[in-house]
């Protein structure tokens, strides 16, 4: 069966930094476009970085220039580097990888990590 474990999250103090890791196995990684979504209380989960398998990277206006996602094909994992992390940064972050087989979009989610932003 398909999983992805997502780790490296925990609590930062503004201005810090995290590296967030999503181990893929039970697929073809390298079929897989990924990304990283966060979820914070009472908030919409949102699409925050998202890398396909050809390398090309996209990110949400508020984390650009600060977050840089990439991957590791021959290690199954897909990374997400947060630099100059913010208090607004909190929420539970989740690996997603999506493929299309047979003209139908699949979707893969990991449990989720915490990251804190806080002093």
């Amino acid at each position: 069966q398909v999983q992805l474990v997502e780790s490296g999250g925990g609590l930062v103090q503004p201005g810090g930094s995290l590296r967030l890791s999503c181990a893929a196995s039970g697929i073809i990684f390298s079929s897989l476009a990924m990304g990283w979504y966060r979820q914070a209380p009472g908030k919409q989960r949102e699409l925050v970085a998202d890398i396909i398998s050809g390398g090309s990277t996209g990110y949400v206006e508020s984390v650009k220039g600060r977050f840089t996602v990439s991957r590791d094909n021959a290690k199954n994992t897909v990374y997400l580097q947060m630099n100059s992390l913010r208090p607004e940064d909190t929420a539970v972050y989740y690996c997603n990888g999506r493929q299309v087989l047979s003209g139908r979009l699949q979707n893969f989610w990991g449990q989720g990590t915490q990251v804190t932003v806080s002093s």
